[in-house]
Parts: C-alpha cells; structure tokens; sequence
C-alpha cells in the first residue's frame, strides 16, 4: 500500500521561513517523480514545485528564489523549503508522487501565513 505522508505546516508570519516534508512508503522513490501542490482557500489546486527522479527540478513562477525542493532517496523523503513568506502562500500544500502511469497524493498540511 503506498502512502504519502506529509508534516511541517503550521503558522507563520510574513517573511518567515517553512520547511515541509512528505515521507514515502510502498513506492520505489528513486523512480518516483515527486511534487509539491498547494490548494489556497477558494481556489484550484496548482503546482508548487517538481522534483524528477534524476534530480532536475522545475518551480512555479510565483515560487522562485524563494522555495527550493529537495529529495532524499535514502529516506524517501521530498522536501520543500519555503523562505519569504507571503500572505499569499496560504493554502493547503499536497506532496504528489507519480511512476509510470501511476499518481499517489499525500493528506495535505495547512501553511497559514498571518500577522
């Protein structure tokens, strides 16, 4: 059974800094291309950032020089480091693993940027 399991959500002020992690299980993750999407409130889910299994990334333009995505394969994890946060960063982040013809999603993590 795969599962996707996501953590590091939370409260933060405006310029602060967040770090998510979404951890794998049931899955080769090597050969997994992993991804971040975020939902804000009363909008459509879109890209965050892509992370490919041979280690090429790609980012949303509203993201760049600020959020970076890394992966760690030993631990099967993804990670997405947010720094600069802005108000409009607020939604709920989704982690996303696609192999072959096959898509899995982790449960979501609040980020909730305020003052």
């Amino acid at each position: 059974q795969v599962q996707l399991v996501g953590s590091g959500g939370g409260l933060v002020q405006p310029g602060g800094s967040l770090r998510l992690s979404c951890t794998a299980s049931g899955i080769i993750f090597s050969d997994t291309h992993m991804a971040w999407y975020r939902q804000p409130p009363g909008k459509q889910r879109e890209l965050v950032a892509q992370i490919f299994s041979n280690g090429s990334t790609n980012y949303a333009d509203s993201v760049k020089d600020r959020f970076t995505i890394s992966r760690d394969n030993a631990k099967n994890t993804v990670n997405l480091q947010m720094n600069s946060l802005k108000y409009e960063d607020t939604a709920v982040y989704y982690c996303r693993g696609t192999r072959w013809r096959y898509t899995y999603w982790g449960q979501g993590t609040q980020v909730t940027v305020s003052s």
